[in-house]
């Protein structure tokens, strides 16, 4: 779908399901969907039960006539194959289909994703049923993507699993001896003798509580399993399909920092990045931000798909409060702004029955063009059919990145200390946030990526160093970069074994402080530094740490570590890394932000006025500037180049004030000098 010869524009539309209607409505849904400028739509997600009734028999009658039906009436697809839900049939006849548990409990028919990941019975009629849609539609001109499954996700505990969980480790470790020693079985006197020994991690062995467990490498280690085990079907599917059509991207919707699995894992499977984006009424527009740009870095920048978000409203929350108008659009377009080349929705038709019929949908149960959301909708199309094919594979140019890494993730998750309100996401967006508040655009990525491209890499509670991770760091700084990390970092290799020598292990150089003790404050408990002249809280972690090569900027102010550092800087080779001890505020995350982009030569933007988000992105086309008014209220925005609007043809010169409406949206294109 991206960087796709078939697509000239920012494709709109999304999840179609006519095979719930009668045939009478689908020439209805035809009509409403040109109206409102829809021109892709995605098809066959959830229909594995009607195209197959048993081992041998397939029913694709009826999405010959859904498929015919897009072609002649001009709308591009995005083709899903169905796996994400088995038929109550294989259920009943193949048991060993069915997931178990985190509880150890076996699961019987229901709901979706209940496939066990590591079933030869699901492997084997997933792929087959793959290739036939590919062999069967191939020739669909009007295909545009691919849509493996539907948003991939959980964990299976049950037999198929513990002995491919066993194979895992044969092929990974080699041996019971290295199994013992990077588990560490020899606490708790906890030794295997056999790979046979060897049990899921779960509620019936070594868990206590959901991420509570006795032997973080072994749940470590299973995590990994099971995001491959998952990543192993998708491409089972994948290899089916592109063994047919080569030349039609194939996907998956990913669904943001989704826990259960390594997204940096499965991107180098993915022809493109697509996404579901679901943020409630209150979710902060930084954090719905950060996750465009986590699902943008997958892929070292380049444009995604956004797969899904609702037009209306959801149902899943405690409370289901509708969009208010203009969010919508202020909500599509903040995808653009960061790196999107879609628009598409769930649903196009609200279904009648079932856990989504109260779902929100371009086309309401009252069935008709009547209403303020498809008004909203039919609105945004045409916009977008003005833009064309302007913003298509426009990269963000950013010199900043930060490190997020699931593996890190997942082992700071299942640490036994040093305090359950550590969380390794709210430590991202805490310095996610500062950049997002300058203007100052940042990459997100991965441990793998190149770092070379940046002048600013920051890798908060990076507590897991894997590999040589250290070396492309010490890099990295040593050729002129500023490296940032905080406490709880470099205390494990990828075993979750502790690097001993003192902390933060092998970045102690690197950062020239040791870290001798940590202290875990409660809720309410808090220190404080100055810097700057300013005041600010030390919160959650208190590092307690020497310096050695380091410059101590600031120091603690209470408690028996009075004087102790806070924040340090050592400069390193031709560049410099920083330490951040503790947990702070938003205000010292800003201004220390703020400090280290000048000393390293990144500007923002533009001058940050209200909660007015502004990005940029640059293609051959030009360069784009997108201001996005999170306000009700109205900003003006003083401009330091000559700009049109896409969207309303306005033009600006260098030094006039933009007037931006509360919740509006403007796309200016750079006018050359």
């Amino acid at each position: 779908m991206v960087e796709n010869e078939k697509v000239n524009k920012i494709l709109y539309g999304g999840d179609y399901n006519p095979e719930q209607w009668p045939e009478e409505i689908w020439e209805e849904d035809m009509r409403l969907f040109q109206l409102a400028h829809i021109d892709v739509v995605t098809l066959n997600v959830f229909s594995w039960a009607s195209l197959q009734s048993d081992e041998d028999t397939y029913h694709f009658e009826k999405l010959d006539q859904i498929m015919d039906m897009a072609r002649s009436h001009g709308l591009k697809v995005c083709l899903a194959t169905s796996t994400a839900a088995h038929p109550a049939w294989m259920a009943r006849k193949h048991p060993d289909i069915l997931r178990t548990d985190f509880n150890g409990m076996k699961h019987k028919f229901g709901g979706r994703h209940n496939s066990c990941p590591n079933s030869p019975t699901y492997q084997k009629y997933a792929r087959m049923l793959a290739e036939k849609l590919a062999v069967r539609y191939k020739d669909y001109d009007n295909i545009v993507a691919w849509h493996i499954s539907n948003e991939f996700g959980g964990a299976c505990y049950c037999e198929n699993c513990e002995r491919k969980f066993r194979q895992w480790l044969k092929e990974r470790y080699g041996t019971i001896a290295e199994v013992n020693r990077v588990w560490d079985t020899a606490f708790w006197g906890h030794t295997f003798y056999d790979f046979d020994d060897i049990v899921t991690p779960n509620m019936l062995s070594e868990h206590f509580a959901a991420n509570r467990t006795t032997f973080q490498g072994i749940t470590l280690d299973y995590r990994r399993f099971n995001s491959e085990s998952i990543l192993n079907c998708y491409k089972l599917e994948y290899d089916a399909i592109h063994a047919v059509t080569p030349d039609i991207p194939i996907t998956t919707n990913l669904m943001g920092p989704y826990q259960d699995l390594d997204y940096h894992m499965w991107a180098d499977y993915m022809d493109f990045i697509s996404w579901d984006n679901y943020p409630a009424n209150d979710t902060p527009f930084e954090e719905t931000a950060f996750k465009h740009d986590l699902m943008r870095g997958l892929k070292q920048g380049k444009p995604f798909a956004l797969m899904e978000q609702t037009p209306s409203v959801t149902n899943w929350l405690p409370y289901n409060s509708l969009k208010r108008p203009g969010v919508m659009r202020l909500w599509s377009y903040q995808a653009i702004a960061h790196g999107s080349d879609t628009v598409m929705f769930f649903q196009m038709r609200r279904s009648i029955g079932a856990c989504e019929k109260y779902h929100g949908a371009v086309i309401d149960h009252v069935g008709h063009e009547h209403t303020r959301v498809f008004r909203e909708i039919t609105a945004l199309g045409s916009e977008l059919d003005k833009i064309g094919s302007l913003t298509l594979g426009a990269r963000t140019d950013a010199k900043a990145a930060i490190v997020f890494d699931w593996d890190n993730w997942w082992a700071t998750d299942i640490s036994a200390g040093p305090s359950v309100s550590l969380h390794y996401c709210d430590e991202i967006l805490h310095y996610y946030k500062a950049f997002h508040s300058l203007n100052i655009p940042v990459d997100v990525i991965g441990v793998k990526d190149d770092l070379s491209r940046y002048s600013f890499v920051i890798a908060p509670l990076l507590y897991m160093v894997k590999s040589d991770y250290d070396e492309k760091i010490r890099t990295f700084v040593n050729n002129g970069g500023i490296f940032l990390t905080t406490f709880f970092s470099g205390y494990t290799d990828e075993h979750d074994l502790v690097t001993v020598g003192g902390y933060p292990g092998k970045l102690r150089d690197i950062l020239g402080i040791w870290v001798e003790e940590e202290d875990a404050l409660p809720e309410d408990g808090a220190n404080s530094f100055t810097y700057k002249d300013t005041v600010y809280q030390a919160k959650l972690i208190c590092d307690l740490l020497h310096t050695e090569n380091a410059k101590a900027l600031c120091h603690y102010e209470h408690d028996f570590y009075a004087g102790m550092p806070v924040l340090t800087r050592n400069a390193f080779g031709k560049g410099a890394a920083y330490y951040v001890a503790t947990r702070s505020d938003a205000g010292f995350y800003q201004t220390l932000i703020g400090d280290i982009c000048r000393e390293a030569g990144i500007e923002p933007i533009i001058e940050k006025t209200g909660n007015v988000e502004v990005t940029m992105r640059r293609n051959a086309n030009g360069t784009f500037l997108f201001f996005l008014n999170h306000d009700e209220d109205p900003h003006d925005i003083c401009l330091h180049h000559a700009y049109r609007n896409i969207l309303t043809d306005v033009s600006y010169k260098e030094g006039d004030m933009m007037p931006l409406a509360g919740r509006d949206v403007a796309i200016l294109m750079e006018i050359p000098q």
